[in-house]
């Protein structure tokens, strides 16, 4: 079985979402380890219900990235786990090169929009400021920029007339929890050995 870990900062909505597709059988790839950089992220609490190791890794000092020290340990506890690849699920920090060299071209993170749109936080809200027709989510792969990495797949959410920056989101947030599953199975589905 094809293994990833999960990191994430938030409630882990997305690692739900792919917990209960694996759960059930039909992801063709296995959670084996989530991490956090906040140490009462419900994604930690939600790894335990699923019965996954759990480990809060101290970010360091820095705002928006972890420090070096931080993704090395990341980087070991993952290895550790024998990943084989790295799903980002709400981590609201920047990936750095211990983390892009020891996995390149294996983290796979999922954004609120249709990229290249909105990049950055809180993309449903720049989308109902701009007042475009249709948002969405992409799954891409990480590279070294912000949201900038290859992208794998995306589903449209059109903007409803009368929509809030939080309804436009609840919508999205669907989107992706269908999505995401696809396509990590789609991708675990390359990793694998061919005859």
């Amino acid at each position: 079985m094809i293994r990833f870990g999960v990191l994430g900062s938030g409630k882990g909505s997305n690692f739900r979402a792919l917990a209960e597709v694996f759960r059930a059988g039909t992801l063709g790839a296995q959670p084996v380890i989530v991490l956090s950089d906040l140490e009462h992220a419900g994604i930690l609490d939600l790894g335990r219900k699923f019965e996954i190791p759990c480990h809060f890794i101290a970010p360091g000092p820095f705002r928006t990235k972890m420090s070096p020290e931080a993704e090395g340990e990341i980087v070991q506890l993952l290895r550790e786990a024998q990943v084989d690849f790295v799903v980002l699920a709400g981590f609201m920090r920047v990936i750095k090169e211990p983390l892009l060299n020891a996995f390149p071209g294996r983290i796979l993170n999922i954004h609120p929009s249709l990229l290249p749109a909105f990049p950055g936080l809180e993309a449903w809200r720049q989308a109902v400021e701009a007042g475009v027709p249709e948002a969405g989510c992409t799954v891409h792969l990480v590279d070294s920029g912000v949201d900038t990495g290859k992208i794998l797949g995306q589903s449209r959410v059109p903007v409803l007339s009368g929509d809030t920056a939080e309804s436009l989101h609840a919508r999205i947030q669907i989107a992706e929890h269908e999505l995401y599953p696809r396509i990590v199975r789609e991708f675990a589905g390359h990793l694998l050995p061919r005859d």
